[in-house]
């Protein structure tokens, strides 16, 4: 995040003595780009280098594999296979990659390992249920809608409140707010389509454990590693900075809407390194007398489009096989629309009540094998039906 807070107890002064029941907290400094980005400070009651062993992890091939021939693709998640030993961290299946992110989906009912992404910022949505995330920072409670942001290098885990579905984004690099909804100063300008208020931070610091030989699941670019640590790294007193986890309601997400047809950009929610994030939200339709209320015809000639379908009616859609739980990927080359019959059925109507997540990538995305076992074949015909 871009402003400030502080949690616990911290000294006056950062990189001095700071001591906790008699005894020296460890400071942690958790930085961006070297030493010149944000950064937090953490004070632990252990030192977090404390390592007692490390242990291989193996890594699963994921079969990627180009999206060649070029075509459009419904992945539909329904069909994944239920694992009721599912967890956030070791039960995602991976969807979709290329070298900016990991599009991932995810059922899980138990908690989670202690993992901590390596490679960079995380992005969650949370489709179905309520979790729990603990981070060393403190709680994030979250519920359907929700997403949470995990910055690079944060130790954390899921702990479910019910049967959860995540989207998950993995990223290579860092999740922001658009820098145009920003001042010079980092605060959100006036006309964002969210605040500061919409923003929630972590609560509560993190649980005291008094825990030794902690395994931590570590994830970078080479696979994934397990640290046993001499001491739990939730040890956290206090600390203060720039990055920590944060949730964000799609439910708080101000659509803005015109009198004509308003391009996609306006529902950007989150920026990336060579990606886009969007929150299609319930909103009134064009009010011109003789607007065109559903998306025009476009090419994604400089990206791939990633659509979750979450929920609510799907116009534009209808008669694609679309419906909640549905992920679109139309790629780079692909002319793609409303279809067929979608114009007419949109000329009495007032307002869409869509609620959907999207991705836009400006590199090529592969296909995984888990994908491709999910993707309706008939799709790319669909815009040949006739109306209905």
């Amino acid at each position: 995040m871009p402003y400030y807070r502080s949690s616990g107890d911290v000294p006056a002064k950062r990189h001095t003595v700071h001591t906790v029941g008699g005894d020296r907290a460890h400071e942690e400094l958790m930085g961006e780009d070297g030493f010149s980005g944000p950064s937090t400070l953490l004070y632990h009651r252990h030192s977090p280098a404390a390592l007692l062993a490390i242990e291989a992890v193996e890594t699963p091939d994921l079969g990627l594999e180009a999206n060649l021939p070029v075509r459009p693709h419904h992945l539909r998640t329904t069909e994944l296979s239920d694992a009721p030993d599912a967890n956030a961290v070791e039960g995602r299946l991976p969807l979709l990659a290329n070298g900016d992110l990991r599009l991932s989906y995810c059922r899980f009912s138990l908690t989670s390992p202690l993992y901590r992404d390596a490679v960079g910022d995380e992005l969650a949505y949370l489709h179905r249920g309520e979790a729990r995330l603990e981070t060393q920072f403190g709680s994030l409670s979250l519920r359907e809608g929700d997403y949470a942001v995990i910055p690079r290098g944060a130790v954390h885990r899921w702990l479910p409140e019910s049967p959860c579905e995540v989207l998950f984004l993995e990223a290579t690099g860092h999740v922001r707010i658009p820098a145009r909804y920003l001042t010079a100063e980092g605060q959100l300008r006036e006309g964002s389509p969210y605040s500061e208020r919409d923003v929630r931070g972590p609560e509560g610091g993190p649980p005291q454990v008094d825990a030794e030989a902690v395994p931590v699941l570590v994830r970078t670019q080479a696979g994934l590693t397990r640290h046993i640590l001499a001491n739990h790294p939730f040890d956290v007193v206090g600390w203060d900075g720039c990055i920590y986890p944060w949730a964000f309601s799609i439910h708080d997400f101000e659509p803005i809407v015109g009198r004509i047809h308003q391009p996609p950009p306006v529902h950007q929610t989150f920026a990336g390194d060579h990606f886009v994030v969007c929150s299609f939200v319930p909103r009134p339709y064009d009010f011109d007398p003789s607007a065109v209320k559903i998306p025009y015809h476009h090419a994604n000639v400089a990206s791939d489009e990633v659509l979750f379908y979450a929920g609510g009616d799907f116009m534009s859609r209808s008669g694609s096989g679309i419906g909640a739980g549905s992920i679109s990927v139309h790629p780079a080359g692909f002319v793609h629309g409303p279809q067929p019959g979608s114009y007419e059925r949109s000329l009495d109507a007032t307002r869409t009540e869509e609620l959907a997540v999207m991705v836009d990538t400006f590199r090529p995305l592969e296909l995984t094998r888990a994908a491709r076992s999910i993707s309706d074949p008939d799709y790319p015909r669909t815009w040949l039906r006739p109306t209905r």
